[in-house]
């Protein structure tokens, strides 16, 4: 009978063996993961061009926290609805004798600079409120405080408007500049203002404008027109409405309907706060829309709710001709032309979308 064989001793591993082998099973499983992770991705029709392998989903967009509103109550703010009309060409020309205006609307939004106190009195008497535009984002080399400005405080020049540069908005010069601005239209006796171009960080300024810079610009001007009681508006700029909405009181938006954007401007209406919505029709005030007006499928496609200007609801929208003269159609219909000023003014008007 054969003898049993006696089982050889294992030697038990020693803690330097031990710590390799997880070593290389901690590798192992990366390597797997990393692998199914690839082949996952790998094929996928990535077509919202965000390279996050989330068809047609972009990534989460970073939340704009709003800034605080101001702590002043205001004598005058605008009302969702208020009819208005808007002359930057020109300032308006009144007489002694006018006991109403043409058109016969709630508010004026007029040139700061172009526009005599006498002339916004008159308004006042007349039961008008009168709005104050000046640009805030730009340089125009023909205003009378042009000089002022630091060469290092313009970039690039305004694509279309000769004469006109982005300014550095974070400059303490232009702030400066700016601030002497808001404290004329108090002095001349304006209930609001209505400062431009302050969406730089949509074009190409030269000066590496932002978001942020915009926001900061806004809260800036906030700070300077709440103590003397002006109301405030947002000129276009839709990316930053989230973060400034309490800082202002009315929008002025320029071709929502034209380029199907009505709906970002929606949350100022949401917030009990007016969109004086401009439109600028092909022919606008030429020949005999002069005076019987555009056709009627341009004014439906322009003022209807659906469509491009979907989102529009309650948006008090004018019909005008590019350089913002006298001229005007509402959404009825209804065309009038205010008498201005041709011997004043004449700067070529607004219109700096983008």
């Amino acid at each position: 009978m054969a003898s049993e064989e006696k089982p050889s001793s294992r030697r038990p591993w020693s803690l330097r063996r031990k710590l390799v082998l997880g070593v290389l099973i901690a590798l192992l499983i990366i390597g797997l993961a990393l692998g199914l992770g690839l082949g996952l991705t790998i094929g996928r029709d990535d077509s919202d061009g965000d390279d996050d392998g989330d068809d047609n989903n972009p990534p989460p967009t970073t939340t704009v926290s709003p800034l605080p509103p101001p702590n002043t109550t205001f004598p005058w703010v605008p009302k969702v609805n208020d009819t208005w009309q808007i002359i930057l060409a020109h300032p308006p020309l009144l007489s002694s004798s006018d006991t109403t205006t043409t058109p016969n609307v709630s508010i004026f939004d007029i040139d700061l600079f172009d526009t005599p106190a006498e002339t916004i009195k008159q308004l006042h008497d007349l039961g008008k409120k009168v709005i104050c535009y000046f640009s805030a984002g730009s340089y125009e080399d023909w205003r009378p405080d042009a000089g002022n400005f630091e060469p290092e405080d313009l970039g690039k020049g305004l694509d279309g408007w000769p004469g006109e540069k982005w300014l550095a908005v974070k400059s303490e010069n232009v702030r400066k500049i700016i601030r002497s601005r808001v404290q004329m239209a108090k002095d001349k006796g304006c209930d609001g203002v209505d400062p431009d171009n302050v969406d730089g960080y949509q074009n190409d300024n030269g000066l590496d404008l932002t978001q942020d810079d915009s926001i900061s610009f806004m809260s800036y001007l906030s700070s300077i027109t709440a103590p003397l009681n002006l109301t405030m508006g947002l000129k276009n700029a839709g990316d930053i409405i989230p973060a400034v909405l309490p800082l202002v009181h009315f929008s002025v938006n320029e071709q929502c309907a034209q380029y199907g954007e009505c709906t970002t401007f929606k949350p100022f209406i949401d917030a009990g706060k007016p969109v004086f919505h401009i439109e600028y029709p092909d022919g606008a005030g030429e020949g005999e829309v002069q005076t019987q007006g555009l056709q009627e499928d341009v004014v439906k496609k322009l003022c209807g709710k659906d469509g491009n200007a979907a989102g529009s609801e309650g948006f008090s929208t004018v019909l005008k001709k590019m350089e913002l003269d006298g001229w005007v159609e509402y959404c009825d219909g209804n065309v009038q032309t205010t008498s201005v000023n041709e011997t004043a003014g004449n700067h070529g008007g607004d219109s700096k979308r983008r």
